[in-house]
């Protein structure tokens, strides 16, 4: 993919999260009917084994260990592998992915659905949790293009996004926009360093030429 169309796809992506968020906040008086249809399927029909795989998704996927241990992995992982520029790539996009999120979060104040089972902080949409899911998928990705990497990712996202709504923490639409932001900052950010990200940054030693006999 050339760095103009992933420009272009991430500039759409994060114009799409915007306007959804919009629409949803400025739009309507009350959530769509979707996100209130699948809020109660949900409600009605989650058994307890669902609960405690949501549950564990709770805890990587926020806090602390999503803000600093997850991340902080990805980014040692890439150094030990010897790959300090794919490293700062990921950093520069936690960090933008994180932002993006607070931003939109304090810009549209969501409330979030009123039955939920873990206390979360301000503002619904758009989901931190997914988006931080689609930053890490689409990094890894971009530095590793593998089908099974693409793979792994997606099921990565929908797992997380699934799970916001498991614990009524979020509605359907909140981690849409969220997997939006993280791709969306992602694909922004690989248009303008993918290239130089994608390089070895070990020095390759130059290969002596032997010296031509004397004589």
């Amino acid at each position: 993919m050339r760095s103009r169309t992933m420009l272009w796809w991430g500039f759409g992506m994060l114009a799409a999260a915007a306007l959804l968020g919009a629409v949803i906040v400025f739009g309507y008086t009350e959530p769509p009917g979707f996100d209130r249809w699948w809020n109660s399927e949900i409600v009605e029909n989650r058994a307890d084994w669902m609960l405690s795989f949501a549950l564990v998704l709770d805890h990587i996927g926020g806090g602390w260990v999503a803000i600093l241990g997850v991340p902080l992995l990805v980014i040692l992982a890439l150094l030990l592998a010897r790959r300090w520029r794919g490293a700062l790539f990921a950093a520069m996009a936690f960090l933008a992915s994180a932002g993006m999120v607070q931003l939109l979060k304090h810009l549209f104040g969501r409330a979030r659905p009123e039955d939920m089972i873990v206390a979360s902080d301000f503002g619904s949409f758009p989901s931190g949790h997914t988006a931080n899911a689609a930053t890490i998928a689409l990094v890894l990705y971009l530095l590793f293009p593998r089908v099974w990497v693409a793979i792994v990712g997606a099921a990565w996202i929908v797992a997380m996004a699934l799970s916001r709504t498991l614990l009524s923490v979020h509605w359907t639409t909140d981690t849409v926009g969220g997997a939006l932001v993280g791709a969306g900052v992602v694909f922004v950010l690989a248009g303008f360093v993918l290239p130089w990200a994608r390089t070895m940054s070990e020095r390759i030693p130059r290969s002596r030429t032997p010296a031509a006999p004397i004589g």
